[in-house]
């Protein structure tokens, strides 16, 4: 082995049958490696002389790394690696590293025209914290690297990337990409449907709520929301704190359009699933398991479970991460059914990454229907903004970037046009109820609005909402909203970074159901 190799920690489910003879001379290795401090998910580092790195192990098991959340664990300990193989390809051990060093791994990383995958400023902010975290806790002196140095931070970070699709581009994307149709407007010969109720209701319910992928990826059939809002077009609901990135609760809505075609998956393709996988006892092969027997009421609901071994457990469901809530099963007719709302086609629950598969594989088909075999040939990164603008792209972090946008739209429409407000009345508003800013940023669940405005809605920032809507007849009175789709076509056609059907494929515009408000 000649570069440094990271072995990342399994879940519980993860190991599977191991040999009754034991491994590395060990019976019970699950038990082994939960005894010396290691969670799921933590990195363990060996040495190209296939040797665990012992001060690497106690940084991992330490209070500066083994809070973070899984995701940045994951990242920092592949940053770490990268970094752990350049000093070792200088005969350098990462505790002797000095300045030098990090700013010679700096410059590879970003600006050497030798490294054909050279990194922005935001990727090596995140690194450098990495690194940091790593040498404060060895007490290295002086520290090779700090990211509260201004000098070893970069200069052109960007707050995050901003992906917009209009609600009629959604319609076009969710109808190419994830329902299979043709140009023509219907399903193309041969699609294979038997996921697509799930992935379009997924879809449906994120630009409904704005929910992170985490947050709606990893839904409890039970915490959908049924309560109606007064005029009866939202439901309004609860995100766990667990699945926050606050660790807050919050209230989210979601249209009941939404929630109807969420229901139409739970009770078509989900159920199917799962039947299939009750016929062929593959819940009764899951190595763990927790049966619900109650979720209690009030403000701090509880969700009380028995597993295997009988051993009786509850936990407030605010705190249930994405990891736990996978182990919890219902009670159904023909026997345990799993809490997880989307499941894959084995009936198991699918994992809030897996949907970044899903909406990959949407843009490769929006492109093979919508360009040439020519214009497919080029990379994406090689094409021309013309022949990029051809064929939607978006991610699930695209429907939360969406929303707010929308959102946004729809507020100053009504505070201009169907209230008929002055500038005068508009301050007053704001000041009762909080200006369209601060709406989005409760939607998105935001603690600061500058936030909102910084990552989410910059690249409009030039746009004066008042120029949104100069065209507006402002006789006091009630009016009606404007076309919207005609708002969105101009904010695309005067701004970067927002993907408009009336930019991609015109010919297909009047035959796109309109989706996501």
């Amino acid at each position: 082995m000649d570069e440094w190799l990271v072995v990342w920690m399994l879940d519980p489910e993860g190991w599977g049958r191991l040999p009754e003879e034991g491994v590395l001379g060990l019976r019970d290795l699950p038990g082994a490696v939960a005894a010396i401090g290691l969670k799921p998910g933590d990195p363990v580092f060996v040495s190209p002389e296939s040797e665990v790195d012992i001060d690497l192990l106690d940084f991992v098991r330490s209070k500066d790394f083994r809070w973070l959340e899984r995701e940045t664990k994951r990242n920092y300990g592949t940053d770490i690696r990268l970094l752990l193989n350049f000093l070792s390809a200088r005969g350098v051990r990462w505790r002797e590293a000095t300045e030098q060093d990090l700013a010679d791994y700096r410059d590879w990383r970003c600006e050497s025209p030798l490294n054909p995958q050279r990194i922005g400023g935001t990727k090596w902010n995140r690194e450098a914290a990495a690194f940091t975290r790593l040498y404060k806790w060895s007490k290295v002196v002086p520290m090779p690297v700090d990211v509260g140095r201004r000098v070893d931070r970069a200069a052109d970070s960007v707050s995050s990337r901003v992906s917009w699709l209009t609600p009629r581009t959604w319609g076009l994307w969710s109808n190419v990409g994830l329902r299979g149709h043709a140009r023509t407007g219907v399903p193309a010969a041969g699609w294979d449907s038997r996921t697509e109720e799930r992935n379009t209701s997924f879809v449906q319910l994120q630009l409904s709520s704005g929910l992170r992928r985490q947050e709606g990826g990893a839904l409890l059939t039970f915490e959908l929301p049924t309560q109606q809002l007064r005029y009866g077009r939202y439901c309004h609901g609860q995100i766990a704190a667990a699945l926050t990135r606050s660790k807050r609760s919050r209230t989210f809505y979601a249209s009941v359009d939404s929630l109807g075609q969420v229901e139409a998956y739970v009770q078509s393709e989900r159920a199917w699933a799962i039947a299939r996988a009750q016929e062929e006892g593959r819940y009764e092969r899951l190595p763990y398991m927790r049966l619900v027997r109650e979720v209690t009421r009030g403000r701090e609901p509880k969700v009380r479970w028995v597993d295997r071994d009988g051993v009786e457990g509850e936990q407030k469901l605010a705190l249930l991460d994405w990891r736990e809530r996978q182990w919890l099963y219902l009670e159904g007719r023909e026997g345990p059914e799993p809490a997880w709302l989307w499941l894959t086609e084995q009936g198991l629950p699918m994992l809030p990454d897996r949907w970044n598969t899903v909406f990959r594989n949407a843009n490769l088909r929006c492109e093979q229907v919508l360009l040439t075999s020519e214009e497919r040939e080029l990379g994406r990164g090689f094409r021309l903004a013309e022949v990029r603008g051809k064929s939607p792209w978006a991610t699930p972090h695209s429907a939360r970037h969406s929303m707010a946008l929308y959102q946004l739209i729809v507020l100053n429409q009504l505070m201009e046009t169907r209230f008929g407000l002055t500038a005068a009345d508009r301050r007053d508003f704001a000041l009762l109820f909080g200006d369209p800013w601060f709406l989005v940023m409760t939607l998105l669940g935001h603690s600061d609005v500058e936030t909102t405005k910084r990552h989410y809605l910059a690249p409009v920032s030039h746009l004066r909402l008042e120029s949104i809507l100069a065209a507006t007849d402002h006789e006091p009175g009630r009016r009606e909203i404007q076309d919207l789709d005609g708002v969105f076509a101009r904010l695309a056609r005067e701004t970067s970074g927002i993907q408009d059907v009336e930019l991609l494929v015109d010919e297909l515009v009047d035959a796109l159901p309109v989706v996501g408000r």
